[in-house]
């Protein structure tokens, strides 16, 4: 049974008002960043709050002179609310009845003026959030196209977006999660293509979200709608490009964006569209289609390479004419599924140092990862040349995915397969990426098949997967989403 919580509605009386956000908010040396200013306007008594930190001090010292500016002026008129709701030079004015609701909005950053005598509240939407100016994404670059990112301003990554597709029909939809944090969310869509039965889907999983707050924001908003588990695969994909989110809106997604939060959420995805980047559509077609099938190939690479060397060199499964690829050594130290794992353990360690290293330092701590340790290493017999090298290979292939997420997967995957492969030979190879091609193929991403357009095949799917296809091309929208509208030009005329 949901319990429903009375709202405390606005007093006819200002004092009564005053009284409770101040004791709500303790303002005063305990909450030095809530503000309030008492004032006497046309014989009537007016105060006003607001968040320091959340709003310019020049926009309210603009609000109150504008305010004493339309007294003298309209010295004629008796009902200050209506002066003030009518007249306030402001492009978002409104009206509040709850003092909950009060709490909330300027909390959020907006201007709360109350009038002794009403019971209600006039709202200026005055935010400015302090944040970062937009600039390029650190792991989607690009050698040419636009350089502005998202950034933590929920207000200015809608901006980016609104910048490139407008159309009376996309829609910013704000919603508010958590109990505490209060943390803006937007549901972005195109209201005349998007799947209905996917929005509702999303917006009602959304709304269902019961939790104090969501500091680690869009990574929370992720968790509580899909409920993954234990699957490493990455089911949404995040971007900090609004050229990247803008075609995936044009073709059907919805994307997320969550206040404090420089990436946006783009779903429902597949496995393949993590292999995808934004500089394959950045060059000529020739050029983006050889990009992607090198990049498939660093992805492959990643995965499969190590699996496949330990389990011919280890079971003496090497040609003759191949022999050079094995370990040139006979006899070493440690087993060489032992010097992989501490090869991949290595590498994970020098990502995750270099991640916590400051940049003038960041040099030197790759000099002494390659000259000192992993040159060292070899010399004293703890790892063969070889190992080094295929790992570090696999490594690369790994860095060379655009998704970030999916590249630590595949990391997992990489581990588990190379044990399995090592321990029992072929059958344990063949065996293992069965298994993980068929749990990829049962993963369902919002009632989407993770591995579509392969399974279930679809000619069309496919084909664009592997041959990135020129935009005129390009009339049908994926139809795994469902869309409404499924061509994004206009029918071809067959008259």
């Amino acid at each position: 049974m949901t319990t429903v919580t009375k709202k405390t509605p606005v007093y006819n009386r200002l004092k009564d008002n005053v009284d409770y956000l101040k004791s709500r908010l303790d303002i005063g040396p305990h909450n030095f960043d809530v503000g309030n200013r008492d004032l006497k306007l046309m014989g009537k008594d007016l105060s006003i709050f607001y968040s320091n930190s959340l709003v310019e001090t020049q926009i309210v010292v603009a609000l109150i002179q504008n305010m004493y500016f339309m007294a003298t002026s309209h010295h004629g008129t008796r009902n200050v609310f209506d002066l003030l709701k009518t007249h306030v030079t402001h492009e978002q004015v409104s009206e509040v009845k709850s003092l909950d609701e009060v709490v909330d909005k300027m909390l959020s950053g907006l201007i709360i003026v109350f009038i002794d005598g009403e019971s209600v509240g006039i709202v200026v939407d005055t935010r400015h959030y302090p944040g970062r100016t937009p600039e390029e994404p650190d792991v989607e670059k690009v050698i040419r196209g636009s350089k502005d990112g998202f950034t933590e301003n929920i207000i200015e990554n809608a901006g980016l977006l609104r910048r490139r597709i407008r159309d009376e029909r996309y829609r910013n939809e704000l919603l508010q999660v958590g109990e505490r944090s209060k943390t803006d969310v937007c549901i972005s869509y195109l209201k005349d293509v998007v799947n209905p039965d996917l929005l509702k889907s999303v917006r009602e999983e959304i709304k269902k979200i019961n939790v104090d707050g969501i500091p680690m924001a869009d990574k929370s908003i992720e968790e509580f709608i899909l409920k993954q588990g234990w699957n490493p695969y990455p089911m949404v994909r995040y971007t900090g490009r609004p050229d990247v989110a803008a075609a995936h809106l044009l073709e059907g997604h919805i994307i997320i964006i969550t206040d404090t939060s420089p990436s946006a959420i783009i779903i429902p995805v597949t496995l393949f569209h993590h292999v995808q980047h934004a500089e394959e559509y950045r060059q000529v077609v020739a050029v983006g289609a050889v990009t992607r099938w090198i990049r498939f190939i660093a992805i492959f690479t990643s995965v499969f390479l190590l699996p496949l060397w330990i389990l011919l060199v280890q079971h003496h499964l090497l040609p003759d004419n191949l022999n050079f690829i094995g370990p040139n050594k006979h006899d070493y130290h440690l087993p060489l599924l032992l010097q992989i794992i501490l090869a991949e353990l290595g590498i994970e360690i020098l990502r995750m140092a270099a991640v916590h290293t400051p940049t003038a330092l960041s040099t030197a701590l790759g000099l002494i990862a390659a000259v000192l340790i992993g040159q060292i290493a070899i010399q004293v017999g703890i790892f063969l040349p070889e190992v080094i090298l295929y790992a570090a290979v696999a490594a690369i292939g790994g860095y060379a995915t655009p998704s970030y997420e999916l590249g630590v997967a595949n990391k997992i995957t990489r581990l588990i397969l190379t044990v399995l492969a090592s321990v029992f030979g072929v059958p344990g190879f063949v065996i293992g990426v069965t298994v993980f091609i068929v749990y990829l193929a049962r993963v369902q991403n919002l009632n989407i098949p993770y591995l579509w357009p392969l399974i279930p095949f679809n000619p069309t799917g496919f084909y664009n997967i592997m041959i990135r296809r020129a935009m005129p091309t390009a009339r049908i929208r994926p139809s795994i989403l469902k869309p409404q509208d499924k061509y994004r030009m206009p029918k071809p005329d067959n008259s």
